[in-house]
């Protein structure tokens, strides 16, 4: 039985148009009847509903004990920044954010990093939207340690797609775990998803989609 936290996530998610049923190729090439697709949030409602999900998951699992929050260009930019807010006006913990540029600035004070500049031993959590195959950590962690000497425990996304990274037997978040040593935080996970929508039970088309995609690719 799925909670009314996750329900209500499923149904925000699904009510902005990110979470999208049909035939879908993700970042790692795979073919997949579901898509979550961050970058359709749009208003500011959207947004500041979304930094309620995500501020609530941070304050359940880490609390205060953290330096700074870090958003990967491109989509985990505004998830920062409004987790940061609603951190701030929702549990008055305030703490700094920060991200990267895709391309490093020539001018000015130069560099990549925008916002915060982050300090040896400084504690950083990730604000994510998904993870596919792990290709966007991979990414993102030579950035982070390319700043400072920071340690990164903890990583926080929407979705958890629970499927298989480089190896053919761990997911991409096992992966992420054994290579970083980053515990990896979702509101809600692709079973989720899949229990929510056998509880309608108006999506049965998509249901054999999802249970065929998630033999090949999902562990659990």
């Amino acid at each position: 039985m799925l909670s009314t936290a996750k329900i209500e996530f499923i149904e925000f998610m699904m009510s902005a148009d990110v979470l999208r049923f049909g035939d879908f190729v993700t970042k790692s090439g795979r073919n997949t009847p579901y898509f979550v697709n961050t970058g359709n949030y749009k208003t500011g409602r959207q947004i500041a509903t979304l930094a309620k999900f995500y501020s609530k998951l941070i304050k359940e699992t880490v609390g205060q004990e953290f330096d700074a929050m870090f958003g990967p260009a491109y989509k985990g930019i505004p998830l920062a920044a409004a987790t940061a807010a609603n951190l701030a006006t929702e549990y008055d913990i305030d703490k700094p954010y920060f991200f990267n540029r895709k391309e490093a600035k020539d001018h000015g004070e130069g560099g990549s990093l925008v916002g915060y500049k982050p300090v040896d031993n400084d504690n950083i959590i990730i604000i994510e939207d998904v993870i596919t195959a792990g290709t966007a950590i991979r990414e993102t962690m030579p950035v982070l340690f390319g700043a400072a000497k920071v340690v990164v425990k903890d990583m926080f996304i929407s979705v958890n797609r629970c499927e298989v990274g480089q190896n053919s037997d761990k997911t991409a978040v096992m992966e992420v775990k054994e290579e970083f040593g980053i515990e990896v935080h979702a509101i809600i996970t692709v079973k989720d998803i899949y229990e929510y929508l056998k509880e309608k039970g108006t999506y049965g088309d998509v249901l054999g989609k999802m249970e065929d995609y998630m033999a090949k690719y999902c562990v659990f």
